[in-house]
């Protein structure tokens, strides 16, 4: 918090700087003009996230996160509307300065992923991320279909928080079934001659957690009990929030399974979000990771929908 305060105060004193110099220059000096005008838009642009930041109340807002991609019913097109939310989430994170390592990824037979998790490293990572929790849905023409035919696919996204050692979740081996597998990329390149990826299942969950990213067996079995863990206590946080919701008559519009964003390539260009009617026409900007508004919107809605935003763990 000390640090967030230290960092507004900071951008606060640029902004004035630089506008005092904008109040001194003449019009002879249009250059400057515009230089000073590009770095207020940026100060002012990161005071704004700032602000959004300082409503995240979780424990866990403010740490790393991983991201769950599964494709739909729909086979190579819902592969490909797959490696397209892929791209956009990675694409946000350059853009963001998050770094995101692929844990695991499926390929399609023809096209696409089937899924992929993301582990994406930064502050405040899930706090922005979880509001992406959610099915989404693609309409366009396809083009996979020779005739040229508009259609309509679904992906779902899942973030969940990397969980600190002073978070404690309680998990006995004998609810875990351990398999070992060979991991492969796409077009059977870089296949390993081990059986070094893992996949765990918890038992009494039915929560199936794989890690395929490191070479070494241990480290993916590591990688996959963080994962677990972390699974296991969003789940147990969503509970609290669907009891929280019910006593106080709040419907909750945000689930596994239910439809919070589309993006409409035909017949017009448009990706609205059905929680805050946020909308953009610009979809090239969005698809190339300008998601930053929709999840700003959610979490503005979600502050006044929880009045003040009460602590739900």
């Amino acid at each position: 918090m000390e640090d967030s305060i230290s960092y507004i105060n900071s951008l606060s004193s640029d902004f004035t700087f630089y506008f005092e110099l904008f109040k001194s220059l003449g019009d002879s000096d249009s250059d400057m003009l515009q230089e000073v005008e590009i770095w207020q838009n940026k100060i002012l642009k990161e005071l704004e996230q700032k602000k959004i930041e300082s409503m995240f109340s979780d424990e866990v807002d403010y740490g790393d996160c991983f991201l769950d991609i599964h494709s739909g019913a729909g086979g190579t097109e819902s592969n490909d509307w797959a490696s397209m939310l892929l791209r956009m989430y990675l694409r946000w994170c350059e853009e963001n300065i998050y770094k995101a390592e692929l844990v695991s990824q499926l390929h399609g037979e023809e096209a696409g992923i089937k899924y992929a998790t993301l582990k994406i490293h930064g502050v405040n990572a899930y706090g922005w991320l979880k509001n992406e929790t959610g099915v989404h849905r693609l309409v366009r023409i396809s083009p996979f279909n020779s005739a040229g035919k508009r259609h309509t696919s679904f992906a779902s996204v899942y973030a969940y928080p990397v969980l600190d050692e002073n978070i404690t979740i309680k998990i006995e081996n004998s609810d875990l079934r351990v398999d070992t597998y060979r991991s492969s990329g796409a077009g059977g390149q870089h296949v390993n001659t081990t059986d070094s990826a893992v996949r765990i299942t918890h038992i009494p969950s039915g929560v199936v957690v794989q890690s395929q990213s490191s070479r070494s067996q241990h480290k993916n079995k590591e990688e996959c009990m963080s994962m677990l863990r972390s699974k296991l206590y969003e789940r147990e946080q969503e509970k609290k929030k669907q009891e929280f919701e019910k006593a106080s008559s709040v419907k909750t519009e945000i689930g596994w399974g239910n439809q919070i964003r589309s993006y409409v390539l035909h017949p017009y260009r448009m990706v609205k979000d059905l929680r805050t009617s946020h909308q953009e026409t610009n979809t090239d900007y969005v698809l190339d990771g300008g998601i930053t508004g929709f999840m700003r919107s959610n979490i503005i809605k979600n502050m006044g929908t929880l009045s003040g935003g009460e602590n739900l763990t």
